[in-house]
């Protein structure tokens, strides 16, 4: 039996899904796919858009189960889906948890085309017979302000998760805890910092390091091999990715793996993809001036669209980098491989592969995006090799048309 992730509110969640799965975004301390791989005690694999396939291969078989990859597992979720018979889907308030199909169901959603591939799998499910979930509730992701917004719900969850039955290692005297609920894995650096868990938890990977200084606050997560620099200020719901640098002072953000925001700025209401790099004293505004609920660019409907949020600060997709001093405004939307800098606020849409600022924007060509690249990945000792290329070209050729007003 397979075990297959599917993509849901793919468009709605770019720019981060140019480059992933839904599943594969980190929506607390773990990946959606993390999540369901400890509940399933078991590998996962992908169904997604065809240009990500190679990546993020799918493992069919015979008897494979479908799960939505934007929503999070629970105990009654993985049960009932444990439960399903072959041509059953499992449904909550008409949301779409998981099926079971053949195998040759799968190749067929295969080998449509990325545009109809959501809609193939649900016109599969069309015919199979409906098991209604009696979770209370689910936890899915439909917007890149989700991600923040319910952080901390999942922080908690994945904390639980992580640390049942397990004890925590011990952080040395020369820190202040406040709380219970602060772990601490094997090859930890820590030391002269304040960890505050009275408000959430505190976890801390493997091999990550807090350095003197440091002041936190939960939910917060530091995950394997990230560093917090120097004094620097965190308010939870605030997660860290692996191999990620942080510093300055940081409120209810996400920060995906391989990206820094090394130094000192503020930074609100936000989500960053891998591979990025933000400038000495870039700041992100997270609240309009009037208070007002803040707009976000929505790429499926191409336009601002409503969040529903009053505190809303900054989307940055992979590979995408910020001179010093750079400000960004309430909600703004930065694409994949995008180069910011210069005085002043940009425009709160930065497309994909786009070079400049508030100054104006040029095609950022992918050639010299991906020279950067390279030197990026080996100073992680990783090798950004032909199918990261493929996967980039893609983008940039899909995402054309936001660039059409460039000089």
């Amino acid at each position: 039996m397979s075990f297959l992730l599917f993509d849901q509110n793919r468009t709605t969640l770019l720019p981060f899904t140019f480059t992933r799965p839904v599943a594969e975004i980190r929506f607390g301390i773990l990946t959606i796919r993390e999540k369901w791989e400890k509940f399933l005690n078991q590998k996962t694999s992908f169904l997604t858009e065809n240009y990500l396939q190679k990546k993020f291969p799918a493992i069919i078989r015979e008897k494979n189960i479908l799960i939505n990859g934007s929503i999070c597992p629970d105990d009654i979720l993985v049960k009932e889906i444990s439960k399903l018979r072959k041509g059953e889907k499992l449904i909550y308030n008409n949301v779409l948890i998981g099926a079971v199909i053949s195998g040759e169901e799968v190749n067929r959603i295969l080998s449509g085309s990325s545009a109809d591939k959501e809609t193939m799998i649900f016109e599969t499910m069309d015919k199979f017979s409906s098991v209604l979930s009696k979770t209370k509730n689910i936890l899915q992701m439909k917007f890149p302000y989700d991600i923040f917004h319910k952080n901390g719900e999942t922080i908690i969850s994945d904390y639980k998760l992580i640390t049942q039955g397990r004890k925590s290692k011990k952080a040395g005297r020369i820190n202040c805890l406040l709380g219970k609920d602060i772990f601490i894995e094997e090859g930890v650096k820590i030391q002269c910092a304040a960890l505050n868990s009275q408000t959430g938890p505190v976890y801390l990977g493997k091999n990550s390091e807090v350095m003197e200084g440091s002041i936190i606050r939960g939910p917060f997560a530091l995950c394997n091999h990230a560093v917090l620099k120097l004094s620097s200020k965190i308010y939870g719901p605030t997660t860290i990715g692996p191999f990620s640098k942080a510093g300055g002072e940081i409120n209810n953000s996400v920060i995906s793996g391989y990206s820094n925001k090394a130094h000192d700025g503020f930074m609100g209401n936000s989500v960053i993809g891998e591979w990025c790099n933000i400038g000495a004293d870039t700041n992100t505004s997270n609240l309009k001036n009037t208070y007002a609920d803040v707009e976000v660019w929505n790429y499926g409907e191409n336009k601002f669209l409503p969040s529903g949020l009053q505190f809303c600060g900054l989307f940055m997709g992979d590979h995408s980098k910020c001179g010093i001093n750079t400000m960004f405004n309430t909600g703004t939307v930065v694409g994949v491989c995008a180069n910011i800098f210069g005085s002043g606020f940009p425009r709160k849409f930065i497309p994909d592969f786009s070079w400049g600022g508030a100054h104006g924007f040029q095609v950022y060509e992918p050639d010299k995006a991906f020279e950067v690249a390279q030197e990026v990945y080996k100073r992680r000792d990783k090798g950004f090799d032909d199918t990261e290329k493929e996967i980039l070209i893609r983008v940039f050729e899909i995402t054309k048309q936001y660039r059409s007003n460039f000089r």
